[in-house]
């Protein structure tokens, strides 16, 4: 099993979603995050006044799937957040030792 964490532009999160959903991924969780890679953050404008963020928005993914699934899931995640600019985000891959769902008891692939 693999744990997927992507950090996405906030406005790609529901094209994402809904190709994530149409390929069958069942349950995914979704939280608002900042932070900065290479951009270093942003310049604004407010209200007349420039500022600088070193934080930017961003939404953060987290899927639990199976091993034969998390290279599609990569792929569909890569494509359909990807804008071609700086700022586009990671995908992260990790080794998922073990899933319990904790209504029924039930373990591994047949968890999630």
């Amino acid at each position: 099993m693999k744990y997927i964490i992507a950090i996405i532009k906030p406005f790609k999160f529901t094209e994402v979603k809904d190709a994530l959903a149409s390929a069958g991924v069942s349950g995914l969780t979704v939280s608002e995050v900042s932070g900065f890679g290479r951009q270093k953050g942003q310049t604004e404008i407010y209200r007349g006044a420039e500022y600088s963020s070193s934080l930017v928005p961003k939404i953060k993914l987290e899927i639990a799937v199976s091993d034969a699934f998390a290279d599609s899931v990569v792929e569909i995640i890569g494509k359909c957040a990807s804008t071609d600019e700086i700022g586009d985000g990671k995908i992260f891959v990790f080794d998922l030792a073990e899933v319990l769902r904790v209504r029924t008891g039930e373990q591994g692939d047949i968890a999630l």
